[in-house]
C-alpha cells in the first residue's frame, strides 16, 4: 500500500470511526462530566502535536474547556511535573510508543487525573497506561508521513467535542465529513497541475488561523518531511507581527481560508500579499472573493462548517505534498532520516 492509497482511504476510515466509536465517546464524556474536569493537559509529538492544536481550539471554543499543551521534558528529564489535579490528561500518538508521552500519562495517573489516549495502536504502552482509549482505527499506515492517522485523530477530537456539547447540529456535521473528504479527493488532478508552479521553490510559509492553525502546522510539517523544503507555519495574526517582512515578489505563500469567523482577517491578508507584495499565493477556500487573489486556487466544498474544516482542508495539502515530492523525484514512502516510530525521552 502506498502513501497515495492511504490518503484515499481517509473518507472510509472516518465513516467507520464514527460508526464504531461514537457510543464509546459518549461513555468517556459521561465520566468527564462526573469527574468535573476543569482543564485538559495534552501530550503529543510531531503530527499528533498538530492534532493537539485542533483540540485546543475545538474544546476551547465549543466546550469552554482550557487546553494546556504539555512540555514532556518536565516529566522525563527535569522530573518536575506540574500539578495535574482535576485535569484530563489527554495523549495523542499514532504509535503509542514514545516514552516521554507515556511518562506524562503515568504521572497523571499517579496524581489522580483522568487519562485518555487517542491512538492507532490500542495495545501500545500509551494505551495500557491510560484509563480510556479511543482507537482511531486508521488501520496499518506504512508510509512514514502520517495522513489517515492524522485525520482520524482530528475526527476523534471532534467527536469528543460534539459529545461534550450534546449538540445535534455538531453530530450532523460529523456525519457529513466523509463526503466532504471524498469531494476534495477529486481535486487530485488539479493539485498535480498546480505543483508545477512551485517546483523550484526552496522555502515557503503556510498560514492558517483559528481551527486551521493546526492545518498550517501540519501542512508545513508534511512539506518538510516529504519535500525537504523550509516551510514555516504562522497564524495570520503572528505573520503580521514581523514575518511578513520576508515576503517579496514571487515568494511562495500557502493559505487555508475557509468560511468562518477568521475568514475576514485572512481575506484582508491575502489582498495585501497579492497587491503589495506580489507573492505566489496558493489558497484553499470555499469563497470566491479570496480565491481571486490566488495564482493557484483550490476550492473547498461549499457548506463546510468551520469547526470541522481542518479534517477536510488538510487533504488537498497532503495531495500537494505528495505530488511535489513525486515531481522532484523523491521517495514518498520513506523520507530520508525518518522512521515510522520515533522514540523520544
Amino acid at each position: 500500500m502506498s502513501l497515495r492509497d492511504e490518503i484515499f482511504q481517509q473518507a472510509e476510515v472516518l465513516q467507520e470511526l464514527l460508526k464504531t466509536e461514537w457510543s464509546h465517546v459518549l461513555e468517556i464524556t459521561d465520566e468527564i462530566r462526573k469527574r468535573e474536569i476543569k482543564y485538559i493537559f495534552l501530550a503529543a509529538r510531531g503530527t499528533s502535536d498538530n492534532a493537539g492544536l485542533y483540540v485546543k481550539y475545538t474544546l476551547g471554543i465549543n466546550n469552554a474547556i482550557p487546553v494546556a499543551l504539555a512540555a514532556p521534558s518536565m516529566f522525563s528529564i527535569y522530573h518536575s511535573p506540574p500539578n495535574l489535579k482535576n485535569s484530563l490528561v489527554l495523549s495523542i500518538s499514532q504509535s503509542g510508543q514514545s516514552p516521554d508521552i507515556v511518562e506524562v500519562v503515568e504521572e497523571g495517573k499517579r496524581q489522580g487525573a483522568m487519562t485518555l489516549a487517542l491512538t492507532n495502536k490500542p495495545d501500545s504502552p500509551l494505551a495500557v497506561a491510560s484509563d480510556h482509549v479511543i482507537n482511531v482505527q486508521a488501520g496499518e499506515e506504512k508510509a512514514v508521513a502520517a495522513t489517515k492517522s492524522y485525520t482520524a485523530q482530528l475526527f476523534s477530537a471532534a467527536m469528543l467535542s460534539a459529545s461534550l456539547s450534546e449538540n445535534e447540529v455538531m453530530y450532523h456535521d460529523l456525519q457529513r465529513v466523509p463526503e466532504f473528504v471524498s469531494q476534495v479527493l477529486t481535486l487530485e488532478t488539479l493539485v498535480n497541475q498546480i505543483v508545477e508552479l512551485f517546483y523550484y521553490m526552496e522555502q515557503c510559509v503556510v498560514i492558517g488561523r483559528g481551527y486551521n492553525y493546526a492545518t498550517a502546522f501540519e501542512w508545513a510539517l508534511k512539506m518538510k518531511e516529504m519535500t525537504y523544503l523550509v516551510a514555516e507555519a504562522y497564524s495570520s495574526a503572528d505573520f503580521l507581527h514581523g514575518p511578513i517582512a520576508m515576503t517579496e515578489m514571487g515568494f511562495p505563500v500557502f493559505m487555508v481560508a475557509p468560511s468562518g469567523q477568521v475568514y475576514p482577517a485572512l481575506l484582508h491578508l491575502a489582498k495585501r500579499l497579492q497587491e503589495e507584495k506580489k507573492v505566489n499565493l496558493l489558497i484553499l477556500s470555499d469563497q470566491d472573493k479570496i480565491l481571486e487573489y490566488s495564482a493557484a486556487p483550490v476550492r473547498l466544498p461549499a457548506g463546510l462548517p468551520e469547526w470541522i474544516s481542518p479534517i477536510v482542508s488538510i487533504v488537498p495539502a497532503q495531495l500537494f505534498c505528495l505530488a511535489l515530492a513525486k515531481l522532484r523525484g523523491l521517495d514518498t514512502e520513506n523520507p530520508r532520516g525518518l522512521s515510522k516510530v520515533t522514540l523520544t525521552t
